[in-house]
């Protein structure tokens, strides 16, 4: 099997609109909770979320291309072009036949939806929709802008599994270049999705916290007054590459995609598996299939909603997995400062664990107050604090409706 290389990273998160500055809110531990100022959501049971701050498209996409994006696909061009740029490719010097796209999105155009749909469905006369509305709304756009922009002819595809929609994305085009049929593929996930309907209907499922007095602390994974997620947007953008690939046009090594795993909980539509079978499950794939024991693992960045069910059904496949080595790793949920991206989690996440890699340090899990009698508190869940620490294979886990599971796997590069 050929090798797998991360040559360049893109961040647009609630605590970051680049990657530097998402590194900082990783080092520092903030909240990216705030009251929407996306609509009035005043008359809402949640009137919270993880926006970005200061964003403005326009300073990254010309005006009359923006109009022409949802934001979720707008997201997706920002945080990848990232990652272009770091990667340090150029165009003309490689093969664009063996280069693809492949993203997640567990919505898509939400944004779309609700105003070219649901709004103007309510009209008083002739129906007028615009031109632009079906490829504003459908997941695939993404992607397929990307590869536009960048003349990549190879694969180009989305990835739909709700929350864990950006993993699998990266799963596929890891795939993709060890097993020969790409050599560079642009991957991650994207997700805007603060908007009325997406609020209203998470929050009638009782899915969300509905700390509306003290949101910044609203995303409390394992803490044992957690009441659900923040819902969060933002983008996450990786370029993978053939290792003799990067070598030959010597480019910058950030780390190495080594394993992966996916697989169904086959249990219930939302709910997790109560003893996280599916968890352990594709955890155990995931290492089988980067031919690494458990030991070997010294950080897991959790899929951690704060959730009532959902943290505990992961803590019990963590146990389940990793016996005694449980209590030598590090674990936490950078979720509790960005909140949750629904498809957009895994790439940012995954990113989380590059970083702590080259960084050397494990990025909090804020928030936390009280323990959880059913939550083993001997486990390091690295609350509230980063800490310093050597990390040379990271797995980060992403869990969506539907009890779709995956799990990656990355390591420091070593040649």
């Amino acid at each position: 099997m050929r090798r797998v290389v991360i040559t360049g990273i893109g961040a647009l998160t609630p605590i970051g609109n680049t990657l530097s500055e998402y590194i900082h809110g990783l080092k520092t531990g903030i909240s990216g909770a705030g009251p929407i100022t996306k609509f009035d959501a005043s008359r809402f049971k949640v009137r919270f979320a993880c926006e970005l701050k200061g964003f403005n498209v326009e300073d990254f996409i010309p005006r009359k291309d923006a109009r022409r994006l949802d934001s979720f696909a707008q997201y997706a061009m920002v945080a990848a072009d990232e990652a272009f740029q770091m990667s340090g490719l150029d165009v003309n010097q490689i093969d664009l036949d063996r280069a693809g796209v492949v993203w997640g999105t567990g919505i898509g155009g939400f944004e779309t939806i609700e105003a070219d749909i649901t709004e103007a469905a309510l009209w008083n006369g002739d129906p007028r929709y615009s031109p632009f509305l079906i490829p504003k709304l459908i997941g695939d756009i993404a992607p397929g802008h990307i590869s536009i922009k960048y003349g990549f002819r190879g694969v180009n595809y989305g990835t739909v599994s709700a929350c864990a929609s950006s993993t699998h994305a990266i799963i596929s085009s890891f795939d993709y270049i060890r097993l020969g049929k790409a050599d560079i593929m642009i991957t991650g996930g994207s997700e805007a999705a603060v908007t009325k309907a997406s609020v209203g209907g998470f929050s009638a499922m009782k899915a969300m916290s509905e700390r509306n007095d003290d949101p910044m602390t609203a995303s409390r994974p394992f803490d044992v007054d957690r009441d659900g997620f923040v819902l969060g947007e933002g983008a996450g953008a990786l370029i993978l590459e053939e290792l003799g690939h990067a070598k030959r046009r010597g480019a910058t090594i950030y780390g190495e995609v080594v394993g992966g795993g996916m697989t169904a909980d086959a249990y219930h539509m939302t709910a997790p598996h109560p003893e996280g079978l599916g968890a352990r499950n594709v955890m155990k794939l995931a290492m089988q299939d980067a031919g690494m024991q458990p030991e070997e693992l010294d950080y897991i960045n959790v899929h951690g909603t704060s959730t009532p069910l959902g943290d505990i059904a992961e803590v019990k496949a963590i146990k389940a997995l990793f016996g005694d080595h449980a209590y030598k790793m590090n674990i936490s949920s950078t979720k509790s400062m960005t909140g949750h991206l629904l498809g957009g989690a895994g790439a940012i996440e995954a990113i989380a664990c590059v970083i702590a890699i080259n960084e050397n340090f494990i990025p909090p899990t804020i928030n936390h107050f009280n323990d959880d009698p059913e939550i083993d508190s001997k486990l390091n869940f690295t609350f509230n604090e980063a800490q310093e620490r050597t990390i040379n294979a990271a797995l980060s886990n992403t869990f969506g409706f539907g009890g779709h599971n995956a799990s990656l796997i990355v390591k420091r590069f070593k040649e």
